[in-house]
């Protein structure tokens, strides 16, 4: 893949606003007591998504109150219509979508979209056994309906570089609350949590950090972000993530996209999807690296950057998920890019595990729409000390071949790391799966 160069440009995605304020309760403590207690303010449904975890009882009576509404939204805030946000019972919250098709303001094919995704965002929260699973999809669809029926009356452009919109509508705490109950936290690990709180350390330094990582599913930000909340909610707020254009062009992804701060691409995958609109996009994505580059230079940026060109998938034989291989030209690009910013980087690998929760489709589908899958389950994400160019290429003849193997260490740390993740959640065998490179946590235990 090669966003970095503007001629065949990539998939890459990433989750910071480095220009967005922390809130006082990402700033204002580090205390595990302080962390607990702004959880349950920007999550009111974390304790319901683990509702089938043996604890969930601990948190009923503390989270009951917060759980008649899903952001603190003022009611001439929430978009273009109240129709959806008024629904009190799912009778009447799909009665909406056709009374809208009849309207001629929502077309079938969203609309349909929009029914087979309820239903199955639905079916994942009642398999989580969570007691209050019929209040937490209505509160939570019928403000995800209103934020894409807003979109498809008024459509949101992205710029180049995109910042998290946190006002007057939270779209980032939206999209937290809306994957927070698909997501086992019992059977969730983060591996090598010391590591995201000495990347910390580096940005308050004005350092720069790069996540170089593998990507499974439109909720990989999502799940970033949850996994950190308690220990790092300064990271989980500032990723950047350098998204393809079919997160922010999908009326039913792009609320989800608005959330988060982006730098927007166009994949190479889908480059000449339309012939006639490909130099439009290599010039598009020229303003991307251009905006990228001047992010660099002001320091304190962490970017999360998948350089496979798009989503893991099944292999088609065994059916076993693994991460995609990297992009060798990509990766070295983007280390150029962080070594000519003029200010200290550092380069990271990060596995994730989550293609449970929202699955691709088995193949790569050109158009716009694709078929939502959702699913309740564990999720992991590990990182590994930085790889250092310098070290990883030391015995490298020529400057392809010192690029081949950065690429490879990096991947082969991911690789690692993703098979430590998959024998705790998928293989069950939770902490006991930690190696001596990948010691493997549950901070949201704590909350326990």
């Amino acid at each position: 893949m090669s966003f970095l160069s503007p001629s065949s440009p990539t998939l890459f995605f990433s989750t910071t606003n480095p220009r967005v304020s922390l809130s006082p309760t990402s700033t204002s403590s580090s205390t595990s007591s302080f962390r607990s207690r702004a959880i349950f303010r920007r999550l009111p449904y974390l304790t319901f998504s683990r509702a089938a975890n043996a604890a969930a009882e601990t948190f009923e009576d503390k989270t009951r109150s917060s759980s008649s509404t899903t952001l603190p939204v003022s009611g001439s805030e929430f978009g273009y219509s109240r129709a959806f946000i008024d629904a009190v019972s799912e009778q009447d919250l799909l009665s909406v979508i056709q009374r809208e098709v009849e309207a001629g303001t929502l077309p079938n094919h969203i609309a349909h979209s929009m029914e087979e995704l309820y239903q199955n965002y639905k079916n994942a929260v009642f398999q989580s056994g969570n007691l209050h699973a019929e209040d937490v999809v209505l509160s939570n669809m019928r403000v995800a309906f209103d934020r894409m029926f807003l979109d498809v009356k008024e459509p949101f452009e992205f710029s180049p570089y995109h910042e998290a919109i946190r006002e007057p509508f939270d779209y980032y705490k939206f999209g937290q609350n809306y994957i927070c109950p698909l997501i086992n936290f019992r059977e969730s690990y983060v591996g090598n949590v010391s590591l995201f709180s000495e990347m910390e350390q580096q940005l308050k330094q004005g350092e720069n950090v790069i996540l170089i990582s593998n990507h499974q599913s439109e909720a990989d930000p999502a799940v970033i972000a949850l996994l950190l909340e308690t220990t790092n909610p300064h990271i989980s707020e500032n990723i950047i993530y350098v998204a393809g254009d079919r997160v922010i062009t999908d009326p039913l992804c792009k609320p989800f996209s608005m959330g988060r701060n982006l730098l927007c691409v166009y994949s190479k995958k889908h480059m000449n999807d339309v012939p006639e609109l490909a130099d439009m996009k290599r010039r598009a994505n020229t303003r991307s690296l251009k905006e990228m580059a001047l992010l660099l230079r002001g320091g304190s940026k962490i970017i999360w950057i998948a350089p496979s060109g798009g989503r893991d998938r099944p292999d088609p034989i065994t059916d076993q998920w693994f991460p995609a291989p990297f992009d060798a030209t990509s990766l070295d690009n983007m280390r150029r890019l962080v070594d000519h910013a003029g200010v200290v980087g550092h380069i990271y690998p990060l596995a994730i595990l989550c293609h449970d929760i929202m699955p691709p489709p088995p193949q790569v589908e050109k158009e716009i729409g694709e078929k939502r899958l959702v699913s309740f389950h564990g999720t992991g994400i590990s990182v590994a000390p930085e790889i250092n160019f310098q070290k990883a290429t030391a015995s490298c003849g020529s400057p392809e071949e010192a690029k081949a193997a950065y690429s490879q260490a990096l991947y082969d740390s991911v690789y690692e790391q993703y098979n430590v993740l998959q024998s705790a959640i998928n293989g069950a065998k939770g902490l006991e799966s930690s190696t001596s490179s990948v010691l493997l946590s549950q901070p949201l235990q704590s909350l326990d």
